[in-house]
């Protein structure tokens, strides 16, 4: 059988794991043994108190995958899902955890970080892109609104840039609309359209919503889409073109069903009729670091291409959501959503339907995407080279790209 790695490849490995600062960040107290299975090849990683060792004791948990599949995975520019065990876990029957399923919950940052070491010591250190030049955002503007939620206030916070007419972006599930920020600093965005984003109540720095309990969240299409259509009101936009990524893509598809006269149209980033398989109890499991899980959860959703800079902000503002945020959230993205029996009923003549994906977006795949566009008579689909599932945020500039070419279908000025 062949191998994934040669001897000297695992000595390199264990003396970078010994030696990486990120990974002696992350383990803090840890005491766990996790193994790396190949096959019939099998590498061990200890963590005492804290400390990595190179271990050859009793594994707590093993991910494991054929060696043709971990081949992929240790490329220097993996292919989609190959690129994070977890998109290896949903889309490559190989990949599998042997052990404790709650310990690899507990211990996934770690498990990431060894196998990022481990690309580097087979493949190469690979060059990433440069930091990107910081922009200014001196011209975003910020404020209040209120609107009604079940019959009660609730104060909605919302950020605007540029001029023209009214593009709404809607957030991923769990984060708020700091995802936006380096998009709406665009400044050729910014002189073609008013840019507005906001917080869901509950969500960043909006109010939280009236009468839920901690922990008690859980989203549906129908509070999400009075949401939307109530924020449009409070802040008074006309013929609104909204667009979202993930769970703000899927509600697109439905706002553009439920309220075509509202809007100037949709564009959905990320979006499928149907998005199955990603509700997992670990998200919201007492003896699961939610701040940990739930970012290590999200951050191989990313394409390998996207800066370090902007990948780590995705990870850091998702370490912040509340508490089961992310899984009230996925309750509608993964669970309530499903627009199998309406999306055929979309009139583009209406609202006309622009989607979009990234090509290493392994939770709703482009080829899940294209498969709803043939349902929507007129939609117009297309993937997006090396971005993933958060391109507004994890790529900015290369989105924006995309964003233009769907302002350009929309006939924006």
């Amino acid at each position: 059988m062949t191998s994934t790695w040669r001897d000297t490849e695992l000595e390199q490995w264990v003396q970078a794991c010994l030696t990486d600062g990120e990974l002696a960040s992350l383990a803090a107290a840890a005491t766990v043994t996790l193994g790396i299975r190949s096959g019939g090849q099998e590498a061990r990683f200890g963590f005492i108190e804290g400390r990595f060792t190179e271990s050859t004791g009793t594994t707590d948990f093993v991910p494991f995958a054929a060696p043709l599949d971990w081949g992929r995975f240790f490329q220097a520019v993996p292919p989609p899902a190959y690129q994070n065990f977890f998109g290896m876990r949903m889309r490559v029957p190989s990949a599998q955890i042997e052990g404790s399923e709650l310990a690899m919950a507990q211990h996934a940052h770690l498990v990431r970080r060894v196998l990022e070491l481990g690309r580097q010591a087979i493949s190469g250190h690979v060059e990433g892109l440069a930091a990107p030049p910081v922009r200014r955002k001196v011209h975003l503007h910020s404020g209040y609104a209120r609107i009604s939620v079940g019959g009660q206030p609730v104060e909605l916070f919302y950020e605007t840039a540029g001029t023209g007419p009214d593009v709404l972006l809607l957030h991923t599930a769990g984060a708020d609309s700091r995802q936006y920020r380096d998009l709406m600093a665009d400044t050729a965005l910014a002189s073609r359209c008013r840019l507005i984003a906001f917080d869901l109540p509950g969500h960043g720095r909006s109010d939280l919503l009236p009468g839920i309990v901690p922990g008690g969240h859980s989203l549906t299409t129908e509070q999400y889409a009075t949401t939307i259509l109530a924020a449009i009101e409070a802040l008074g936009l006309a013929s609104p073109i909204i667009s979202g990524s993930s769970m703000g893509g899927e509600i697109c598809l439905e706002m553009a069903y439920r309220a075509p006269d509202v809007l100037g149209g949709v564009i959905a980033c990320e979006a499928s009729d149907h998005v199955p398989g990603r509700k997992v109890p670990w998200a919201k499991h007492p003896l699961v670091n939610e701040s940990l899980f739930v970012p290590e959860w999200v951050y191989g959703l990313m394409a390998p291409h996207s800066t370090e800079h902007y990948r780590r902000k995705v990870w850091w503002g998702y370490s912040q959501g509340g508490f089961g945020t992310f899984a009230g959230d996925i309750d509608f993205y993964s669970g309530d959503w499903d627009g199998r029996d309406r999306i055929s009923e979309i009139d583009t003549a209406r609202c006309p339907v622009i989607m979009m994906t990234g090509e290493y977006d392994y939770s709703c795949t482009p080829a899940m995407s294209q498969a709803t566009a043939r349902k929507i008579r007129g939609a117009v689909f297309w993937p997006m080279p090396r971005l993933g599932h958060f391109p507004m945020a994890e790529n900015p500039q290369l989105f924006a790209e995309h964003f233009t070419l769907a302002l350009d279908h929309l006939e924006v000025p």
